[in-house]
């Protein structure tokens, strides 16, 4: 039984799975809340909040467990102190090549930088955004063919900021909103916008939903939306009413979602220009139908 009598710092949920099943389980534990993730080769790590964990909580996880592979996974929840995250990731995390153009690298690690190649320096927390999930680097690799430079950009769910610090860099001139509803996710963007020189990044503790109306308090070109199904198919439809010549730059999809997002974007009257895939997991750029 999980104890649930300390309601402060993380729940760690450990699942044993096979390699293969750990990005559909990111996914399905994804709709249920959960965002942040640490992938060993047979085993997945999953944090969350100690307030948010619950008997309730633990018997919906077990059941989509269940019912995505067929039998019951070894799961174990353990509470955990707040401690030096920045020291666990220190000992996993090496850079990662978005492509020929991008590379994200640790603060303070040595990298060669090849030439002309962007570099984004983050120091991550408990925030989704390392560069490791392939809807981070499928949100980039689209960003990195599109021009941004006068794009008014908002940055929902930012997590470590490199979606913003990225627009920045490849060559944005206005003021970027960054939001996102955990106040050590704010913080941690706060931090690495300042390490990387990206200046005219506003991060503000929102939350897509409950304060979508404040968001969205003037237009945008851009919507940059790395986030999970169940989150777009209840904001998509008030994004389109309240900036509806928004372009949505969507990620947090799994592939095997797509039949289920294309009717909601066609509903909704938008049409996809590029999607693009790695692994179990998709982008998609769309824009309102002239």
């Amino acid at each position: 039984m999980t104890d649930t009598s300390k309601p402060h710092g993380f729940i760690e949920l450990s699942i044993d799975l096979a390699p293969e099943q750990i990005e559909p389980c990111i996914g399905l534990l994804s709709s249920e809340g959960i965002e942040y993730f640490q992938e060993e080769e047979n085993r997945l790590l999953c944090y969350l909040p100690g307030d948010q964990w619950s008997e309730a909580k633990e018997q919906a996880v077990l059941m989509l467990l269940e019912k995505a592979f067929g039998k019951a996974q070894l799961l174990s929840a353990r509470h955990i102190a707040d401690r030096n995250w920045n020291a666990e990731w220190e000992a996993n995390l090496q850079p990662v090549e978005i492509s020929d153009r991008i590379v994200i690298v640790q603060k303070n690690k040595n990298f060669e930088r090849k030439p002309g190649q962007i570099v984004i320096e983050i120091n991550p927390k408990m925030s989704f955004g390392t560069g490791y999930h392939a809807t981070t680097r499928l949100m980039l690799r689209q960003m990195e063919e599109m021009d941004l430079a006068d794009a008014t950009i908002l940055d929902i769910g930012t997590g470590t900021g490199v979606l913003a610090i990225a627009a920045r860099k490849l060559g944005n001139r206005h003021t970027i909103l960054a939001v996102d509803n955990n106040d050590w996710a704010a913080e941690n963007a706060r931090e690495n916008i300042t390490e990387n020189h990206t200046d005219n990044i506003r991060v503000e503790m929102l939350d897509a939903e409950d304060d979508l109306a404040e968001i969205l308090d003037q237009q945008y070109d851009l919507i940059l939306a790395n986030i999970n199904r169940n989150v777009i198919d209840r904001i998509l439809p008030a994004i389109k009413n309240r900036t509806p010549t928004s372009r949505i730059l969507i990620s947090g999809i799994m592939i095997y979602d797509e039949s289920w997002l294309k009717k909601l974007i066609k509903t909704l009257g938008y049409t996809s220009t590029r999607t693009i895939y790695e692994d179990e997991w998709l982008s998609t750029l769309v824009e309102p139908i002239s």
